[in-house]
């Protein structure tokens, strides 16, 4: 079983590599007439990217079909598909950007870095590790940009390639040593901002006592889930609207952290208040899944406010600056 699965992805590297080869010789030549008119950049004959996509899509198919089954149908990692989307209509979408300019392959990093990449892939293939073969995806398409275009084409490619380290799933000794923390932390928020308000609410460990109710926070109430999802939309939200302050950016990306934490515990006190006020059915009912639409419209409105409040603070702060 091992062999043959090494096989195939020894195949598939070959018919890459071929694919590669005839794709330099491509962007070399004079772009024909077809690639001109099929919406693909110049130099790029459709033959060739045929060749890479049908080799990508048998090295990587097996993979997105085993995160399916095992990984993206939980809460923590359900983002999976959504990144893998954005990430290849970002690079469809950037494809002219990417491929401008006469190719100079660099056959030496690109073959070490595909080398790398197919490596990290087999052994996680054979042990059946899926964030390894996960994480060699990013290696293998940024090595077959190196060997068809360039370095030029990487550094254009950074952020798709980047994008996909949030579909790699982090192992379950990690996830519960993040989660566990960040329930602990939701419980102690709930607990005070409710006992401010003057409800009957206590707390035992991350278990929540308000009235005849209990309320245990579980993993998918931890925030974890949404921390990555938001930290997702939040980067592609950045790079949408392409700020060029690095300041301001980097500002958006930390914010996004306690935003997460504040709108997963403001979607808990829900969750308690229309339990204590309506029963248990009700609040593990409908409420709780439409809360977490109201989790992520809190946020979203908060990283919206929190961007045009940056925009205003760095546009005033560069604005003093100049007259100084």
């Amino acid at each position: 079983m091992v062999t043959g699965g090494w096989g195939t992805i020894f195949g598939v590297a070959d018919l890459g590599l071929k694919g590669l080869y005839l794709m330099a010789q491509a962007n070399a030549a004079q772009p024909s007439v077809h690639a001109r008119f099929s919406g693909l950049p110049a130099g790029a004959e459709p033959g060739v990217l045929l060749c890479l996509i049908v080799g990508l899509v048998l090295l990587f198919g097996p993979t997105y079909l085993k995160l399916h089954q095992e990984v993206w149908n939980n809460d923590v990692h359900g983002h999976g598909p959504l990144v893998l989307a954005v990430c290849l209509w970002l690079l469809w979408h950037d494809r002219y950007e990417i491929f401008a300019g006469p190719a100079q392959p660099a056959w030496s990093l690109g073959f070490w870095v595909l080398t790398i990449g197919l490596l990290i892939h087999m052994f996680g293939h054979s042990q059946s590790i899926n964030m390894l073969t996960t994480l060699a995806q990013p290696l293998v398409f940024g090595a077959c940009l190196l060997l068809a275009h360039g370095r030029s084409a990487l550094r254009r490619a950074w952020f798709p390639l980047f994008f996909m380290i949030f579909m790699i799933p982090f192992p379950e000794v990690v996830v519960q040593a993040i989660t566990q923390p960040l329930k602990h932390a939701v419980s102690v928020a709930v607990e005070f901002v409710l006992h401010a308000a003057g409800y009957p609410i206590g707390r035992a460990g991350v278990t929540l006592t308000i009235g005849p109710y209990q309320l245990l926070v579980a993993d998918a109430c931890s925030g974890m889930n949404s921390l990555l999802t938001l930290e997702s939309l939040g980067l592609l939200y950045m790079r949408l609207m392409n700020y060029q302050s690095r300041a301001r950016n980097l500002f958006l990306a930390i914010a996004i952290i306690p935003t997460s934490f504040i709108a997963n515990a403001a979607r808990v006190v829900i969750l308690v208040l229309v339990t204590y006020y309506f029963g248990d059915e009700a609040g593990q009912g409908f409420v709780h899944s439409f809360s977490g639409v109201v989790l992520f419209a809190i946020s979203l409105l908060c990283i919206y406010a929190l961007d045009q409040f940056a925009g205003w603070w760095f546009i005033n702060k560069e604005k003093a600056a100049g007259k100084a």
